[in-house]
């Protein structure tokens, strides 16, 4: 499948003094938030279904969304 549209995808890093910060981006949206806080296990806050809510995983495989 061809695309004229070009897929710009971007992550940034937040260092922190308690936590590390990325923020996953595809067209300037942002999707995906992983905090990987100095204690404790990662989290990620991430938005399912395109609402712009950002809902939580505690882990990589949590509620996987399957591209469609």
């Amino acid at each position: 499948l061809e695309s004229k549209e070009k897929i710009k995808s971007q992550v940034t890093i937040n260092l922190k003094d308690d936590a590390v910060i990325e923020e996953y981006r595809v067209n300037g949206y942002l999707y995906m938030v992983k905090v990987t806080p100095a204690v404790g296990p990662a989290y990620y806050l991430v938005d399912n279904n395109g609402d712009g809510s950002l809902s939580v995983r505690k882990s990589e495989i949590d509620e996987v969304v399957v591209p469609q």
